[in-house]
């Protein structure tokens, strides 16, 4: 019954069916459910996907939330300011020197050709302008690489990545780092612009040979700035960015010309260049330009820079130093110098000079710390101390005529001995009775170390000191000869008060300081020290000082009309040979030897240095008009020049022991007290009596 049932209401189904549904009518039926299946598999799987994406997102932002959190957030915010820079300008206002970033950045995109910041988006991120700081097509694409080579070969960091490293992160290469380095480029991408962040980025990134940042690199390879680059320099640059060792055009130039290559040929195939415009690129490969030269006002900016504490504190923007530094003669100075040391250092074992060029107060023109700041930052002008030999002689001079003598006063050149030390003139040559004239032009050392007998070590301490000389001196009879190390700046510049009339001066460089904006932060005021020498014994010393240069042992310092004076100095065996010299208007040392201390081969403060001075000078002196020396004109003229027969430069400062021992108040006693050769009454009746005779001159006078 049951199955029948079944069957019948089955078979009822099966008459009824044909009657009421058209084969038609069954086909649209299907028709219609068909879509309905596809509806619901398609809302399953976007149900599924927005699970996914949902819980992928929430995943994604733990993670993110959790990397950024696990950065150090002290002034992560901000992005790290470069250091305000310094800009040293010449006295005419152009510059010098820089250090730092003066404006910030050094270039922006804005001043650069188009192709310079091309060059490194078609070789480093050519998605640059497109992704949102990583860059998922690049990193899969390098993923894939790396696995088919076996090794890595590429990064697939985009340009924001880099500069979030080196902004931010350590160079370490770890998972952490990199997940840092992908949150903080999605930071960069949403604070600052595409262009913003590529202009961070030419600046802030290493291009090898110690320079950081596209201006750097422009100067250092092809000494222009990367406003002025070429297509072919643009792409060498870009190059270098991948292995800046590897592809130096220095070290590597076939390296980095392939590497060129590749950057132009990508270039075309992201429409920075043309076709036309590579092939002229690469058949006119960048020519790097660098030198390792770098000029001596590098030693003027260092200095400048160490002086800024004690001037201008707690700047904190770009700031711009004002200075005396005369830029031709500064220029010229220096190839001077290394010209003379080129000709004449080898053959005489000379292998460093120093300059210094001021004018009478104390505004230093120009300064050479040595022979080639690249190989030696180390300034012999301010910094190093030698024993001046008998440049130190004046001092000396000018202690003895304020106790009375004067230019014609008459010593004995002889052989003498004080203890165990025996203080020779040049060659040993002795001349007898001379005039104090007569020994400072030819460097008599006899005739000097008995003045110090005569007015005693403190009183030329004293008037050294009273000059300028600030390095601390030794109170025995040596210091006659200068065996006492002083700077080079320090003993010209005690020589300005022989030029000016009397003035002590402090040497300076710096006139003013500014902010960038203008604020001024220091400004030099004052002029000199006071009357250091009165204007009759500056009269008797520039007598004297001027017949060095006429007469003397410094005859190779002379040059046009001018009234010139100064004093050579040779040290013990030759190691220091310096002349300072001097006119109305300016005032120049010349230091000449070895940083080891090491003999020269018998150079002496007449020869190279007098040489340097001269050549200097003589441009430091064009358009001006010749003036007298300052002092007494009544006493400069009475003297009339002498003609002195010259035995040889008298003025090395010890043939022997330079630090020979016992006092020279121990030593007064034996050598003087017996008197001379050629004045038995003995040493102290000699002083009185010399003494007297000149203050009877003086006051006839």
């Amino acid at each position: 019954m049951g199955i029948f049932s079944k069957r019948k209401k089955r078979g009822r189904r099966e008459r009824v069916e044909p009657q009421l549904f058209s084969s038609r009518a069954r086909a649209g039926k299907s028709r219609r459910k068909a879509p309905q299946r596809r509806r619901s598999f398609f809302r399953f799987m976007a149900k599924l996907f927005f699970k996914f994406a949902f819980l992928g997102t929430v995943g994604l932002t733990a993670m993110f939330g959790y990397i950024w959190f696990s950065l150090d957030q002290k002034g992560l915010l901000q992005i790290p300011g470069r250091e305000p820079g310094i800009m040293v300008l010449a006295a005419d206002g152009t510059t010098l020197a820089e250090q730092g970033s003066f404006f910030g950045d050094e270039v922006r995109i804005s001043e650069l050709p188009d192709y310079v910041p091309n060059a490194v988006i078609a070789i480093e991120d050519h998605r640059f302008y497109s992704h949102f700081g990583v860059d998922p097509i690049g990193l899969l694409r390098a993923v894939y690489t790396n696995y088919r080579s076996g090794q890595l070969v590429q990064g697939g960091s985009t340009i924001t990545q880099q500069l979030a490293k080196n902004l931010f992160l350590t160079p370490e290469r770890t998972m952490q780092r990199k997940l840092q380095e992908v949150v903080l480029a999605v930071w960069l991408e949403n604070r600052f612009s595409k262009d913003e962040i590529l202009q961070l980025y030419l600046n802030r990134v290493y291009y090898g040979s110690g320079a950081t940042g596209i201006e750097k690199a422009a100067q250092a390879y092809y000494r222009k700035s990367a406003r002025d680059l070429t297509i072919g320099e643009a792409a060498t640059l870009a190059g270098l960015l991948k292995a800046p060792t590897t592809y130096n055009p220095l070290l590597h130039p076939e390296a980095a010309a392939e590497r060129a290559r590749l950057v132009i040929n990508s270039m075309v195939e992201e429409g920075a260049i043309t076709e036309t415009e590579a092939r002229n690129a690469i058949e006119a490969p960048a020519r790097v330009a660098a030198s390792d030269y770098i000029p001596a006002t590098q030693y003027i900016a260092d200095w400048v820079i160490e002086q800024l504490p004690d001037l201008a504190r707690n700047y904190s923007e770009s700031i711009v130093i004002e200075t005396t530094i005369d830029p031709v003669l500064q220029s010229f100075a220096e190839k001077a110098l290394r010209k003379r040391l080129n000709e004449e250092g080898t053959k005489l074992s000379v292998s460093q000079g120093a300059l210094v060029v001021m004018d009478t107060r104390g505004a230093i023109k120009a300064m050479v710390g040595g022979k080639s700041y690249k190989r030696s930052q180390f300034n012999r002008v301010t910094k190093a101390k030698r024993q001046p030999g008998s440049a130190f002689k004046p001092f000396v001079y000018l202690a003895a005529i304020e106790q009375g003598y004067g230019p014609d006063s008459v010593e004995v050149d002889e052989p003498i001995r004080i203890g165990d030390w025996e203080p020779e003139n040049y060659r040993q040559k002795y001349m007898g009775p001379v005039t104090l004239k007569k020994a400072l032009a030819l460097s008599l050392n006899t005739v000097a170390v008995k003045l110090v007998s005569y007015v005693g070590p403190d009183s030329v301490i004293a008037v050294a000191q009273r000059l300028g000389i600030t390095s601390p001196l030794g109170s025995d009879a040596s210091i006659a000869l200068g065996t006492s190390e002083v700077t080079l700046l320090e003993l010209t510049s005690a020589f300005v008060p022989f030029a000016n009339g009397g003035m002590p001066v402090a040497p300076f460089t710096i006139s003013r300081i500014t902010t960038r904006e203008g604020e001024v932060l220091y400004q030099r005021q004052g002029e000199g020290l006071g009357i250091a020498i009165t204007s009759y014994d500056l009269g008797q010393m520039n007598l004297m000082l001027r017949a060095v240069v006429t007469e003397g042992t410094a005859r190779r310092a002379q040059f046009g009309a001018f009234e010139i004076a100064g004093k050579t100095g040779t040290s013990q065996d030759y190691r220091d040979a310096w002349f300072v010299g001097y006119t109305a208007q300016l005032v120049g040392g010349v230091w000449v030897g070895n940083d080891d201390n090491s003999p020269t081969k018998k150079v002496t403060g007449g020869s190279i240095p007098a040489a340097v001075w001269k050549d200097v000078m003589e441009v430091a002196h064009e358009g001006l008009t010749p003036e007298p020396l300052a002092g007494d004109r009544e006493n400069l003229l009475s003297g009339g020049p002498d003609v002195f027969p010259l035995p040889g430069e008298q003025d090395v400062s010890l043939a022997d022991d330079q630090n020979a021992g016992g006092s020279f108040f121990e030593d007064f006693g034996r050598l003087f007290g017996g008197g001379s050769k050629s004045e038995p009454d003995g040493g102290k009746k000699k002083k009185n009596t010399a003494y007297e005779r000149m203050k009877q001159q003086k006051d006839s006078k």
